[in-house]
């Protein structure tokens, strides 16, 4: 009995009528390589929870240095822990790296003279800056009709460009791309005006920095849930075979 039209090669079968998602399409590879770039759940806790820590201890506390030591001491644990178990380091170094930054820019206000207040505000502008340049960098490679996605999947066939052969699957890395970025987009469209209202006094720095935190962590984490949720949506909807020849891909709309 022939295979049902659409299925391919691999451990997972197809129902009937239905494409298979293996690691022999191209939905399951970016799956695989978005979660390697973001580092799953742990990856994303570990990014996150030095921010927290900091904002929860600056808020009430106004203690600028011992929010900062919360936060970093937080982040050398993870790092510890990723020594013993032998796993990568890369996320856990991501952290201490934007503490490292956000570091750096409070030692640069206080150095203009920035009140405490002043400081911590100075805390969360690189997350703003680097939001904003992810943003730009993402968006602008949709715009130019190369996705940033898409050097995901080019990383895994072994031809970073193959994949712009392909119509189909330009559309499907332009998708994913623009939903990966939304949610930084809205993070700099929502922080960013809070921020320089901030830093002239238009409003209490103290308010800003609770306003910034707030968003940062309390929508932040929601639109990046729906993010992932709408590319999951997005990549089960159909199965793009990898094919073995000279282009790396092939297009569902090829296959008999």
């Amino acid at each position: 009995m022939s295979e049902p039209a659409g299925t391919t090669e691999g451990p997972h079968p197809a129902e009937p009528g239905k494409p298979a998602a293996t690691v022999e399409t191209v939905e399951a590879m970016v799956r695989q390589q978005m979660s390697k770039a973001l580092g799953g759940k742990r990856g994303m806790l570990e990014a996150a929870i030095p921010g927290l820590l900091f904002t929860a201890i600056w808020l009430p506390t106004k203690d600028l240095r011992l929010a900062l030591i919360v936060s970093l001491a937080s982040a050398v644990a993870a790092l510890v822990v990723r020594l013993v178990q032998k796993s990568t380091l890369q996320y856990v170094l991501n952290a201490v790296f934007s503490i490292g930054i956000g570091y750096l820019f409070v030692r640069i206000a206080q150095g203009s003279g920035g009140s405490e207040d002043d400081q911590a505000l100075a805390f969360f502008l690189p997350g703003i800056l680097y939001s904003l340049g992810y943003t730009i960098l993402l968006f602008g490679s949709v715009a130019a009709r190369w996705p940033v996605v898409g050097f995901m999947l080019g990383s895994v066939t072994g031809d970073p460009t193959a994949w712009h052969d392909d119509k189909q699957v330009v559309r499907l890395c332009s998708r994913l791309t623009l939903l990966l970025g939304a949610p930084g987009a809205v993070g700099v469209l929502l922080q960013g005006p809070v921020w320089i209202l901030g830093w002239q006094d238009a409003i209490g720095t103290g308010t800003a920095v609770a306003i910034i935190a707030g968003l940062r962590y309390g929508l932040g984490w929601p639109l990046r849930i729906a993010s992932w949720s709408a590319m999951v949506w997005l990549l089960a909807r159909n199965a793009t075979p990898i094919s073995s020849d000279a282009t790396g891909l092939e297009s569902a709309d090829d296959q008999a």
